[in-house]
């Protein structure tokens, strides 16, 4: 467009210079006229000039038509530009209006944008801190996933049928050895011992490779091989001899199954070195897992025998003693009436009714010296009878509760003193006697009992303990039907003690109450 202008004003003037020159040569031409002066030269050059001058004007016409041809294009350009920028002047104005309306929109925004910022930096404290509680959800999760697989692994250590608990509670364990002495456990448990020792010295406690090699020698895979095999094997053993010092009735099934899990565990992480321990070995473990158990119950067994033999031979000895001093004391009671008597038999006086009185008097004499001597033959019998004896029949509601009996033996010749012993320091109330049967036999009496009532013995281990979940009736009937029928028994206890012990303690609550 710059061009254009600049090519149309140099046309322009150059044609204001044209025509300043033919203005000149007129002034030229006239002056030539008014002076007459008739040149032809001039004329020619006239001529020349006016030619150059059409020739020039043509050319600047035709130039001047281009640019006048250019110019209303131009023109038409700027008219057909001008009514476009009109017509988007139009667009302009609205879209001014939308910018107008969407600053004005855009204030109101920015008048919450403070609340707005707030809100979003609380939802982002409140975002980061559900962040933090997804994290630490998951660590629990995690933890949670761990704890059950765990508790799967304790739950697999545990005997959880219910068979299994009921043999538990009835005590019916069966031995694996039985052996009759607590010296042959001993013995057998050495034996299993020097069988593992020998496995172990010979290699064959564990399966491994020989071909280790540690930076390329042999000599030192060997000694890598054989620090892997100690640790595995010091670690199973020292499992195992935990396990097993703290084996009991109750647990020795949880405690094989411990041992069993140590060994696969063991094996487990020793087989990236190839190194894993035999089954034989194990199988020598749970052997000495169940004798360690069994020696431990013949020991305690053994233990209840000595102390129910010492007993019995205290007893005996008290037995003995109360012998001594009833024979003491009838060889004394019959001295007494010996020498009244032979003083009496020596002084009978003549008189008949002084005689009858004093023969009266030794026909009393002579009642009490039978007496004694009966009582003598008697104690002989009982001193000579060692089974000859008192069966008692006790209770002790305070301490055991309703329907729970001892039925046990005594030689001694007042069974009540046995009775009284039994109520020491041991038990917080004395006991009640029910009946106390004397017989030639009593061992085989209170026998028979024991084996009629066994299946409701309170003690399902210790069938020495001698109670019994039994009523009184059906122990009547048991001493009828093994003894005599003339057994005399004392059906309702008095437990004086504990009845007035439950007195106090209603009396008590009663009070406080009334205090509340």
């Amino acid at each position: 467009m710059f061009v254009l202008s600049f090519t149309f004003i140099t046309v322009v003037i150059g044609i204001v210079l044209l025509i300043v020159q033919i203005n000149k040569r007129k002034e030229l031409n006239n002056k030539i006229l008014n002076s007459g002066i008739l040149d032809v030269q001039a004329l020619s050059t006239k001529k020349d000039w006016l030619e150059e001058d059409i020739t020039q004007l043509e050319s600047s016409k035709i130039v001047l038509e281009s640019n006048l041809k250019q110019k209303r294009l131009k023109i038409a350009d700027l008219e057909a530009s001008i009514k476009k920028i009109k017509e988007d002047n139009v667009d302009i104005l609205s879209l001014m209006k939308q910018v107008q309306d969407a600053t004005q929109e855009l204030n109101d925004l920015s008048d919450n944008k403070e609340q707005v910022e707030k809100e979003l930096k609380q939802l982002k404290k409140e975002n980061t801190h559900i962040t933090t509680l997804i994290s630490q959800s998951e660590s629990i999760v995690a933890e949670i996933k761990t704890r059950q697989s765990q508790l799967a692994v304790l739950n697999d250590e545990i005997i959880q049928t219910k068979d299994e608990i009921l043999l538990q509670s009835f005590g019916l364990y069966e031995p694996k050895y039985a052996f009759e002495h607590a010296e042959t456990y001993v013995e057998r448990l050495k034996d299993i011992r020097e069988q593992q020792k020998s496995l172990v010295k010979n290699k064959i406690a564990t399966s491994h490779k020989d071909t280790w090699q540690v930076d390329g020698s042999v000599q030192k895979g060997k000694v890598m091989n054989n620090n892997n095999i100690k640790s595995a094997l010091r670690m199973f053993n020292n499992e195992c001899d935990m396990a097993i010092s703290k084996v009991t009735f109750k647990n020795i099934d949880t405690i094989e199954k411990r041992i069993i899990k140590s060994w696969e565990t063991i094996n487990k992480l020793n087989a990236p070195v190839a190194v894993e321990i035999r089954k034989v070995y194990l199988n020598l473990k749970i052997d000495e897992l169940y004798l360690c158990f069994e020696y431990q119950e013949k020991k305690e067994e053994e233990r209840e025998e000595q102390r129910a033999l010492k007993e019995q031979m205290r007893e005996e000895k008290r037995v003995q003693q109360e012998i001594e001093q009833e024979k003491k004391k009838i060889e004394k009671e019959e001295r007494h009436f010996a020498n009244e008597l032979s003083r009496l038999n020596k002084e009978i006086p003549s008189e008949p009714e002084d005689k009858a009185i004093w023969e009266a008097k030794i026909r009393e004499l002579e009642q009490k010296l039978a007496l004694v001597e009966r009582d003598k033959q008697n104690v002989f019998n009982r001193e000579q009878n060692t089974r000859a004896g008192y069966v008692y029949i006790i209770s002790n509601i305070g301490s055991f509760g309703e329907n729970i009996y001892k039925i046990g033996v005594t030689r001694r010749l007042d069974p009540t003193e046995r009775v009284k012993e039994l109520g020491d320091a041991s038990v917080p109330f004395k006991f009640d006697i029910h009946a106390t049967i004397f017989s030639e036999d009593a061992p085989t009496l209170e026998n028979a009992l024991h084996k009629a009532f066994h299946e409701r013995s309170v003690n399902r281990i210790n069938y020495r303990k001698e109670f019994f979940r039994v009523t009184l009736a059906d122990i009547k009937q048991e001493v009828e039907k093994n003894h005599n029928k003339t057994v005399e028994f004392t059906m309702l206890a008095e437990a004086d003690e504990f009845r007035q012990t439950q007195k106090i303690l209603e009396q008590a609550l009663l009070l406080e109450e009334k205090v509340g």
